[in-house]
């Protein structure tokens, strides 16, 4: 049985690990390049990462890059990746092992069931990488401890300590499985709603190549969005802290771990009050308790409940709620100010659409994504009845739509519509003017030095053709932007994952993707698969820059829903598929990013990290087709009611359908002309928006016009068009306490427990959520609810809001 756990040396004891290259060596063929630099304790002194040897070509200082848990205020990203992290490795940790691919696969599986089965319930809830970083440890060390090592097998199955690469393996692998696959949607509402039942192989194949056409388009642009320092990926820094914390020396980590478990008890208990039995504290409002009669106070102060208001100064005391969508915790702080900025903006925008009853707005709910009729008024709210405007080939009936109606939507879902579409074409324009050399590597293959090269045969020979494993390392060792993890990894001689391993993964997928597309009955032409997939590439290199560095992920589905209903006008089921392609393919890239860049931090090798990712993914398809269609079986009539139950809901399929009819009428919706123009012409104006603040930069040198990024803000000019956003406000709070304070005036609470807290408040909460899941909220069978009293007064189950909002009649229906 395991004895004791493998870890570092503790930083101030490390030797000197001074990295050259010998060209003698080189021009001899010889493996044996990297020698001890003599003037490795001159660039400590200087805090300088590379020195030159006497060849006169560079050499990487391990230890000048190591500045973990220095009290400095860290203001870059690479500060932050030496400062939170510890910039060592030990390369004789075995990721390759029987624990590792057992585990892993295991918890893909379930990721990727337990994910299914959510979206097809009235709660949805996520599986996050933290959840599974706290599962599979609990489970590698059980291994580690209770598999005694007797002989081969023994060993075999329990080949010692359960260490920090296999957990990092593990987490990559089940962490690719932990998706509903957007494919599995379009699957579900093929059987409920146009009576089609594609045949399970083509479906299955369907699925994985969905999946994958992203991974193959992200993984050939990795040099540009996960190599470089800039592109920090800071969501991943809880989950690498984590790591850290739990493998290395426990000398080192004694009092880290200690606060870690603490925190995680702490909310692990906390939780059970907001989301059970006090749910006020999801959103507490002085101005609804103080006024309790007001449609106005609640629209604008209310927002504890889903589609409720907009929570503006409303105090969430629910961690659920306030990192929902990523913990502010680790969110950077110019990232966050923009965000800010887009919040308030976000307020007076949707209350001045309302309020001024833009587009009829008062007709409808303040918040709601239904398409309604014009028979609606405020007090008493009319759904479209879209089935009388489809024709037996589930197309749409142009003749009908104009005999029942041009459908209407909410102002403020309309004002998401609008600052959404121009945010994604200033995201483009932005990143263009402000980090033009950080992503033109992404389309240098476009130069005409390399296109000339695709005449030569050995361009080709792709297994034979690209640089040496040693010229690589020279040109990573002496790129002053390359992530100082990433060049300990190749200083210590990981093998790189060839191009042609991604190029191969993706003409897998997008020949199997293509084949399949007929055999499913899609309706989508095999030239809007290949445009939906031109679109994902593009999209991937500039929203996955923009997540790289800024930590913000922007929703681009309605964008590709829209284009799509412009492209394939009037059959919604080819609008699904190309949506599948063109979002889902974006997605699945960044989540791929996301995760080489948690397995660079972690000096995870990259071929175990391509198996891992792969083979989760595949597991991942594959569970999410079965339990897909087991449900939709097994529950078809219930999916297909209005409420569902309080077990399964169809909600998700429906509305997913619902836009994509809605969108197959584009033209009679949003072109120049119609009711919602705006909404197309947004996308002209999003081109021109960044401009001002780049020239008042280049000119004034001003620096607040730099901090300035248009796109996210004017997508969280939208952000609060659905869900709950009492903790909004919370989260702003929070962030700008860790980001700004903490971070200037107490940098060494910052450096040592920032990132760790986040994980462990994250790891504690979706614990005990998913137990409450199944034990009190209705995931494993009846759901039991809490007693009504003061601080759970019933909400929406007895026509109120928790927070005491008014509660709107017209809701109620």
């Amino acid at each position: 049985m395991a004895s004791q756990r493998p870890a570092y040396a503790r930083a101030d004891t490390d030797l000197s690990m001074g990295v050259g290259v010998d060209s003698k060596a080189l021009e001899a063929g010889s493996n044996d390049i990297y020698h001890k630099s003599d003037k490795s304790s001159e660039a400590n002194e200087k805090g300088d990462s590379e020195v030159v040897t006497e060849t006169g070509l560079p050499t990487y200082d391990v230890q000048a890059e190591d500045h973990f848990g220095e009290a400095d205020v860290i203001n870059t990203a690479k500060e932050i990746v030496t400062h939170v992290l510890h910039v060592d490795d030990d390369p004789s940790l075995n990721p390759w092992t029987f624990r590792m691919f057992f585990i892993g696969s295991g918890l893909a599986i379930f990721a990727s069931v337990l994910q299914e089965i959510y979206y097809f319930k009235p709660q949805v809830i996520f599986v996050s990488v933290v959840f599974l970083t706290v599962i599979s440890y609990v489970l590698g060390e059980a291994m580690a401890f209770g598999i005694p090592r007797w002989g081969t097998v023994g060993r075999f199955l329990n080949p010692g300590p359960f260490n920090q690469k296999e957990h990092a393996a593990i987490v990559v692998m089940a962490s690719a499985a932990a998706t509903a696959a957007v494919a599995t949607e379009i699957l579900a509402a093929q059987k409920l709603y146009y009576n089609m039942d594609p045949p399970p192989g083509a479906a299955v194949f369907l699925v994985i190549s969905s999946q994958l056409l992203g991974y193959g388009i992200a993984g050939l642009l990795r040099d540009t969005l996960v190599h470089p320092t800039k592109m920090l990926w800071p969501i991943n820094l809880p989950v690498n802290t984590l790591l850290e914390t739990l493998h290395r020396d426990k000398r080192e980590t004694k009092n880290r771990l200690k606060i870690f478990y603490i925190v995680f008890a702490a909310l692990f208990v906390w939780e059970v009050f907001p989301q059970y039995i006090f749910t006020v504290l999801t959103g507490v409002s002085v101005f609804c308790l103080a006024k309790q009669d007001s449609l106005v106070f609640a629209n604008l102060f209310g927002g504890s409940q889903g589609n409720e208001g907009l929570g503006l100064f409303s105090v969430s005391f629910d961690w659920q709620y306030i990192a929902g969508l990523g913990s502010p915790l680790w969110y950077p702080l110019q990232t966050l100010t923009n965000a800010c900025i887009g919040y308030f903006l976000c307020i007076i925008f949707f209350m001045g659409i309302y309020y001024g009853n833009l587009w009829d707005s008062q007709n409808f709910p303040f918040l709601s994504q239904l398409l309604y009729d014009n028979s609606s008024n405020f007090t008493s709210y009319s759904p479209y009845n879209l089935s009388l405007i489809l024709t037996a080939n589930n197309e749409i009936d142009t003749a009908a739509v104009t005999e029942n109606g041009v459908p209407y939507l909410t102002g403020t879902y309309i004002g998401y519509l609008i600052t959404t579409n121009m945010g994604v074409t200033a995201a483009f324009v932005h990143m263009f003017l402000w980090n033009y050399d950080d992503i033109k590597a992404g389309w240098s293959f476009l130069s005409i030095a390399n296109l000339k090269k695709l005449a030569l045969p050995s361009t080709w020979i792709f297994w034979k053709g690209g640089k040496t494993k040693e010229q690589r390392k020279l040109d990573v060792l002496a790129d002053d932007e390359m992530d100082p993890h990433y060049k300990l990894m190749v200083a210590k001689d990981y093998d790189e994952v060839p191009n042609w391993w991604f190029g191969l993964v993706l003409l897998f997928s997008f020949v199997v993707g293509l084949a399949t597309l007929y055999a499913v009955g899609s309706t989508l032409p095999w030239w809007g698969f290949i445009l939906a997939n031109l679109m994902a590439a593009i999209m991937i290199l500039f929203f996955g820059a923009q997540y790289g560095i800024t930590g913000f992920a922007f929703n681009q589905q309605p964008v590709i829903q829209m284009l799509a209903g412009y492209i394939h006008p009037g059959r919604p089921l080819a609008n699904m598929y190309f949506t599948v392609f063109g979002y889902n393919g974006v997605a699945q890239g960044q989540l791929l990013l996301r995760d080489l860049k948690l397995a660079q931090l972690a000096h995870l090798s990259p071929k175990a990290t391509f198996t891992a990712q792969m083979w989760g993914c595949i597991l991942g398809a594959i569970f999410n087709y079965i339990m897909m269609q087991s449900i939709v079986t097994n529950q078809y009539d219930i999916l297909t009611s209005i409420t569902g139950s309080n077990i399964w809901s169809g909600q998700n399929v429906q509305q997913y359908n619902t836009l994509a009819i809605a969108w197959s009428i584009a033209g009679q919706m949003f072109s120049v002309g119609a009711r919602y123009q705006w909404v197309t012409l947004a996308y002209l104006l999003g081109f021109l928006v960044p401009f001002p603040f780049w020239l008042l930069y280049r000119y004034t040198k001003i620096r607040f016009f730099e901090y300035i990024n248009l796109s996210i803000i004017l997508w969280y000019m939208g952000y609060l068009f659905v869900g709950i956003n009492s903790s909004v406000f919370s989260y702003f709070l929070i962030g700008f306490y860790a980001q700004w304070y903490l971070r200037k005036y107490h940098p060494q609470y910052f450096v040592n427990y920032n990132y760790l807290v986040s994980a462990a408040m994250d790891g504690g909460t979706q614990v005990i959520v998913f137990i409450l899941s199944f034990a009190v909220f209705g995931a494993g069978g009846q759901a039991v609810n809490f007693p009504i009293w003061a601080g759970n007064n019933g909400g929406f189950n007895v026509n109120k809001n928790i927070d005491y909002c008014m509660f709107n009649p017209a809701n109620a229906g």
